[in-house]
This record gives C-alpha cells, structure tokens and sequence, in this order.
C-alpha cells in the first residue's frame, strides 16, 4: 500500500470514531451472547467487552445504551462488544459472583484479561477511551515528573518522535482522541499519557487548566536541522488547536511536513498546500546567492518557530520566474484566501510570528480583553528579556510573576528601626533577608510565607517570622548601625539568607534546602533547648526513644547525650558549645550529677561520656565518644559518628555530602516491580555496606552510597549525564574525585559483590582502569551585568563627593560619562564593580553602604 493510500485510509478510520458517526443513535440492538457463543468466541481468541447482566436498574439501562453506541466503534479495533443474560444463561464464574453487578470486563487471548468499574466507563468515549487504553498499555506511557519524561526522551531519541498528550482526566472525548490515535499510529510515535503533577510544570501549563494539550517532541533525526541537537531536551511543538481525532491527526500530519521548502517560482505562482496540509498557511521568505547561506538559517530558525502554525518556504531570487518586487523580502497565503498572496516588508522575524498568532486568535474567538493582556505581556518581554537566558525553573517563576509579590500580611516586614525591639519581644526569630529583584529571592519568598502561615494554624506562637528588604534597608543587612545596639549577625553577602536570632544571643544560620518543608522542619526542631537538660530516668527514656516534644512528633530526629559530673564540668561547657551549633538538626540532651553517673553504670558506659543516636540505628547501640578540648573537634566526631556507613543520596542531603569533600561511589538501582524486585535491592545495599566494611581505613577516601531512582527520579538524569546514555540497572559509578574529574564505571556485566568491587577500586587506585567520562566545566555567568545599587546610592549623597580627592573625583566624573553613554543605549543603568578608593581617599566616609 502506498504512503498516500494508507493516509487515506488512515483519515478514513480516525473521522468514522471521531464522533460524527457514534454521535448518531445506533438502530442495531445490542449483541447479546449465549453461554455457548460467549465460550466459542472466548476460545477462538478474539477480543472482547462483555457486561453480565441480571438486574436493569435505571443507571444499567443508561450503561447499555451506551455500550451500544461503543460496540460499532470498537468492532473497527477487532473488539466484539455485547452482554450476556445472567437471567437466561448460567456461567458460574461471572453469573453467580456479586462483583459482577457494577463491572464490566474485557478478554483477550481466552481468558480475563481486566475489569472496568461501571462508574469508570459510563458513555461512549469513557467505554472506548478505556478500553484502548487497556489494549495499549505497553505501548502508550503514563509518567508522573517530569525525570520520567526525561528518560522516556532519552530512549526515544534518534528512533522516534513522541506525542505527548495531557487529559485533565481520564474517561473523556480528548483521552479516546488520544487512544484512538494511537492504536493507529503508535508504530510510529511513542505517545505519553499525563493527567497533571510536575510535567506540566516542565510545560510551562498551570495545573487548574481545564484544556487539554498535545505536544510533539521531534527526538527522532530530522533532515531539517541545521546542527545536530545537542540539548538533553527534545525540541518541543505545541498543538494549538483543541484536542480532537482529526485535529491530532492533521497535526501530526504537519509535523512530518519538510521544516524547509526551497522554490524557484514566484509566490503567485507555487500551488496553494495539497492534502493533508491544505488547511495550512504558507510563508515565504527570499533568499539571494550572496546570502544563501545566512537565508537559509534564518528560515530554519522562523520555521522552527512556526511549527503547527505555517509551511515555510524559500525563494530563490536569481530564479527569473520570481517577479516578486525587491521591496518585499516575505509572503503569505491564508487558506481562505485561495491562491491570493500578500507581500510584506519584515525588520524581523518577530512580526512574522505576531501576524499569525493574531490570525490563530482570531479563529479561535478570543476575547478583546484577552488579546490587550497578551499585548501588554509582549510590552514587558524586552525588561525580562534576560531571563529567558537562565535555563532555570527560579527565573521562569520570576517571570511569571513580575509586578507583584506575594500576599506578606502573614510575616513582619521589619526596618533598621524597629529591629532590635522585635528581636528583644520574641523567644525565636526567624528573618529571611532578601531582594525583590533577586530570582531566588522572590521565589523563595512564598516558601517562607508557607511556613509562616503553617506555623500560625498550628498555633505555634513563640516563633517570629519576618523579612528584611535588603535593597531599601542596606545599612542593616551590612550589619552596620548609627544606632548604640550591635547588629548580632554579620554582613548579609548572600541571598536569600535565613537566621535565627534570639535575644542576647549570635545568630544561627539556616543552610538547608530553600523549601517550605525543610525549612519547617529546622525551624520546629530550633525550638527547643540545645541541650535539653534532662533531670528524671523517665525524661532520659523518653528523650532515647520517643519525641520528647509533641511538635516533633511527626520527625525521627538524630539525638546526642552527655553525659557530666556537674554542669560546670570543662566536657559539659564544651559538649553545650557544640550542641547549640547542632540545634535545628539534632535533638541533644544533657544528663548530669549522680543520675547521670547511675544511668552510665546501669548501661556499662565510661563516664563522662557523649553517646550519639543515629535516626538509623536502633537506641539501644550508640557510639561512645571521648571528651574532646574543643567544640569543633566533638562536633567533627559526632557529625561522623552520625553518617550512615552507606547512606541513601536524596536531592536534599546531596549538598552536605558534597561538602565533605570525598570521591562518590554510587550505586544507582531501579524501582521495584514487586516483592522480588525489593528483596534484590536489599541485598545490593548491603553487599555494598560489606565492601565499605570489608575495605576498612582504604574506604575513607570515598563515601559510598546509594540512590533509589524510584523515590529519587533525578538519579535518572545523573546517571545519564554521567555516562552519556542510561545504563542497564543496577549501576556502579565512581565520581567527583577530588584530584581529578574522571567518572569511572563498574563492569556492568560484573556481579556487584564485595571482592569484584574492591578490585575494582584498586584499579581505579592504580590508574590501570579505564574512565568511562568526564565532570562537565559547568559555568552560569551573570546574564546581565551587575546592577550596583549601593553605589549608585553612595554618589546620590550629598557628602560623597566631598570626601573624594581632586583626582578621585576627576576619575568619578568621567566613570559616570562613560556609564551616562552607555545608558544611552542600553536604556539601563549598568555600572562596573566599584573599585577600592580607599587609598586614595584622605578622609572616607565613617559610614558606607556596604557593598553587598
């Protein structure tokens, strides 16, 4: 059969399901199978969608009416579709069961193959949609983040392109659009299914969208690219037409259209698109011989842009049947207008995309109202233009959100002049010191509200949340003050920053994970004493092996106990030290005078001593260590004495391992399909625990660790990224050396086990092994120049240039021409880092603005 032929037929089958012919009322009744058809048609292995009746109550007779209507759609799949009268024919196994009431099922190859609530497939297209969903379940993908997407990208790319479609739920006319689709083009494409989650965030779609949305992501090798694709990511096409049968169809019959046409007529003259494309515009552009080249790039880049919406051509000028006037440089020809061509006179390609998004609004019959917003949104592109350089979810968030900030009513915003008397009023403050135009700031900043008002419903009233506007109060955040008071942090040089300050007491800062729920966990777990003194046996037990505070209950902290003659011994006043360096990661207690020494001897532990709880490890074997003369030196030990000998590497404790400052040795394993699938990870973990043990002091050079691809998605694109492509699983992989940056890989072939592993490392020890890549030299620059506030601000003072040298002031003078100048055209201001002038400044001023 040709290629034509078969898209004839092809546009045939999809418009016979799309809708017109199921809409009409079926006359045929509906098939009703003996016990004897049913067995003869079950062991012929044909397919089939059966109901067993016995009572028709008003929602049954509702159900069948509609499993009429499916049966001639589904009969085009090979699916036969009928009932069978449990009141007329006995089959035990479906007439005589009670959970056949509100199911209907479907057979495949003799025998049950899956079973449908009732409520799940109530019409036509929830029956059909289903149904196909079910026959295709192998071929058509379900993915939840958008890590998932990534490796499906990653399998797919340079063998097929993918259609990704998003159903706002299953069941509905656009989820059998989409399984229809694919039951006849799914050799072709790989089509992936998502009803929400993070995908969309990926997509740049807000979840509450009621629409639903296709796109082609072109991972198979195009002839159209100009270069090779070297992004992780698939180029993506959105459909912008709602989701139907025929409008997938036509779609994808457009994505297969060549990017780029080359002509050698006139526009008059080339025929109007012909089937399948005829519904399509077309763009011309022309093209010289002296510029053939930059043309032809230029009309790549355009057609990449006008993917779905418009063929592109090229015209060759030195053909002589092109009579186009050389004021025009670009056309366009409209469906509508038949073979009417108009001419234009492009500055750019953006007026191009503008006539046809103007065009496709149009069609759709968007609201005036909508159509002035957009406008002024392309107002503001220019002002954010530099965001869209960051390849970075924080910008986009940003982006989205220029102009306004987040409701602040539930936080304090605090000022140089009431800073002090709220940190005095408060047991715990909690200020969060950022900028308005810093991306991280502002995205962080609805975290921090989330904590805020989380707090307040819980009815956590001892802790104070606020913020500090950094770019209106610079004196402060530059810890410097006219005020008596002693600003008790140091210069805020990083944002967004958290401490948390207590009256008469130095700043603790907050390092973890900018997220809502880390930072409320650190927070909660700031709220107690560090050390809690404990003073009853009941008090210690409860602090070894319960939550000693109902606010922790829903945490497994760490926990460390000292133990102490008095509480003036020189251990205790040391162990404290480190204990309030600890607080808000590790719940520490402190036992003293004769109950501490009778617990000691009770559980034959050397006293004083410092006993630390991994979360880990069970209460009853902690690890003992000596006092030590200094808080740093017990705060090393008990931080390693914390470390899981093979710790499972999350997104959140990545950074603190990172700091160690060790080689990685990873073990990346799968998700598990079922009890055997988790009974093989176990024994990985540890017979890589044993390698860890086994290796002894040679170990220490590397933290060994695992990482759950199941619990922890990102692993996938780490792997990848490391090895230029997915492995089999599990995996072995040695990386960050802090000497070099080789990644190394552990024979996959090989079994994972103790001696092979330790082999290996001393392979890897003796530069006799092979690496299988290199650390990328990964470098994110400022995408605009550093936009000196503080000393735009310092010359804005009167007294500034007074303090400047005759010769300082000269250089000053002629810096803000210069900076004047380029104002002009860049329309901004943008100065150079401040050099120090202090030595040549006689008198400086006794109160700078910090440069933060």
């Amino acid at each position: 059969m040709s290629s034509t032929m078969w898209v004839c037929v092809a546009v045939l089958l999809l418009w016979t399901r799309s809708g017109g012919c199921t809409d009409k009322a079926n006359t045929s009744d509906l098939v009703e199978y003996t016990a004897a058809d049913f067995y003869d048609k079950l062991h012929s292995a044909k397919m089939m969608f059966i109901y067993f009746e016995h009572q028709v109550s008003p929602t049954i007779s509702l159900f069948l009416v509609e499993l009429e209507k499916s049966a001639e759609v589904l009969r085009d799949y090979g699916i036969l579709v009928g009932k069978v009268n449990c009141n007329k024919e006995l089959l035990p196994s479906y007439c005589m069961n009670e959970r056949v009431l509100h199911t209907a099922f479907l057979f495949r190859g003799g025998k049950e193959f899956l079973s449908f609530d009732l409520d799940t497939v109530f019409d036509v297209n929830s029956i059909v949609s289903e149904v196909l969903f079910a026959i295709l379940r192998d071929e058509v993908k379900y993915v939840h983040s958008d890590a998932d997407l990534l490796a499906m990208e990653k399998t797919a790319r340079g063998k097929k392109d993918i259609v990704l479609g998003y159903v706002s739920s299953l069941g509905t006319q656009e989820h059998r659009s989409m399984m229809e689709t694919a039951y006849v083009y799914g050799s072709k494409y790989q089509f992936i299914l998502i009803t929400g989650g993070p995908v969309l965030k990926h997509l740049g779609v807000n979840e509450s969208s009621p629409s639903s949305l296709v796109w082609f992501l072109h991972c198979r090798a195009h002839t159209g690219f100009m270069t090779p694709m070297t992004s992780e990511r698939c180029p993506l096409t959105r459909m912008r037409k709602p989701l139907s049968t025929l409008s997938l169809h036509s779609f994808l019959q457009l994505m297969e259209a060549p990017l780029v046409s080359e002509v050698y007529d006139d526009p008059s003259a080339v025929q109007p698109p012909q089937f399948p494309y005829q519904q399509t515009p077309q763009v011309f552009l022309f093209s010289r011989p002296a510029t053939e080249h930059l043309d032809l790039d230029t009309a790549n880049t355009l057609a990449w842009r006008l993917r779905g919406l418009a063929l592109l051509l090229l015209v060759h000028r030195e053909s002589p049947a092109v009579k186009t006037p050389d004021e025009y440089n670009a056309a366009y020809r409209l469906p509508e207008m038949g073979s009417e061509v108009k001419y234009l006179t492009l500055h750019d390609l953006d007026e191009v995309m503008e006539l046809f998004i103007h065009q496709e609004k149009e069609a759709e019959g968007e609201e005036e109202e909508e159509e002035v917003e957009e406008e002024e949104d392309e107002e503001d592109e220019e002002e954010y233009s530099h965001l869209g350089s960051l390849d970075d979810e924080i910008a986009d968030i940003v982006y989205e959100n220029r102009g306004h900030l987040p409701d602040m009513d539930s936080i304090t915003q605090l000022t140089a002049d009431d800073f002090h008397t709220a940190v005095a009023e408060s047991s715990l403050t909690v200020v969060l010191f950022y900028l308005k135009w810093d991306a991280v700031s502002i995205a962080f900043l609805s975290s921090f509200i989330e904590v805020a008002e989380r707090l307040s419903e819980s009815e956590v009233d001892d802790v104070q949340m606020c913020a500090v506007d950094c770019g209106e109060w610079t004196d402060l955040c530059a810890a410097q003050t006219g005020g008596s008071l002693p600003i008790p942090f140091q210069p805020i040089t990083a944002f967004p920053s958290v401490l948390l300050l207590r009256p008469q007491e130095s700043a603790q800062h907050y390092r973890g994970m900018l997220g809502s729920e880390a930072l409320h966990r650190f927070i909660m777990m700031s709220r107690p004493p560090s050390p809690v003194p404990l003073s009853t046996l009941q008090e210690v037990t409860s602090f070894l092996q319960e939550v000693p505070y109902p606010e922790l209950a829903g945490y497994n902290p760490d926990r460390v106990l000292g133990l102490f003659k008095t509480h003036t011994h020189a251990g205790s006043q040391v162990f404290t030290e480190a204990a309030k360096s600890l607080r808000g990661e590790v719940l520490t207690g402190l036992l003293t005078d004769e109950l501490a020494e009778k617990w000691a001897a009770e559980h034959t532990v050397d006293f004083p001593a410092v006993l630390v709880f991994p979360s880990w490890r069970t209460h009853s074997h902690p690890s003992t260590l000596p006092l030590f003369p200094s808080a740093e030196e017990l705060l090393s030990h008990i931080n390693t004495a914390l470390q899981h000998p093979l710790p499972e590497l999350t997104v959140e404790n990545l950074p603190s391992f990172l700091t160690l400052g060790k080689a990685l040795l990873l073990l990346f394993v799968g998700e598990e399909e079922d009890e055997i699938g988790r009974r093989q990870n176990k024994a990985l973990v540890e017979e890589m625990r044993g390698a860890v043990e086994s290796g002894g002091e040679r170990m220490e050079r590397y933290l060994a660790c695992w990482i759950h691809l199941g619990r922890t998605p990102a692993g996938m694109a780490v792997l990848g990224s490391y090895l230029g492509s997915m492995p089999p699983l599990p995996a072995l992989v040695l990386t960050h050396l802090p000497s070099r940056g080789e990644i190394y890989q552990y024979p996959p072939s090989t079994p994972i086990v103790t001696p092979s592993v330790l082999q290996w490392l001393q392979r890897v020890e003796d530069g006799t092994e092979s690496s299988a890549g290199m650390l990328g030299e990964y470098s994110w620059p400022p995408s605009v120049k550093y936009y000196d506030f503080l000393k735009i601000m310092d010359k804005e003072d009167p007294g500034f240039a007074q303090q400047l040298s005759p010769k300082v002031e000269d250089e000053e003078e002629e810096e803000e021409e210069e900076e004047e100048a380029e104002a002009n055209v860049e329309d901004d201001v943008m100065v150079e880092e401040t050099s120090d002038s202090s030595s040549s400044s006689p008198t400086p001023d006794p109160h700078p603005h910090s440069e933060l």
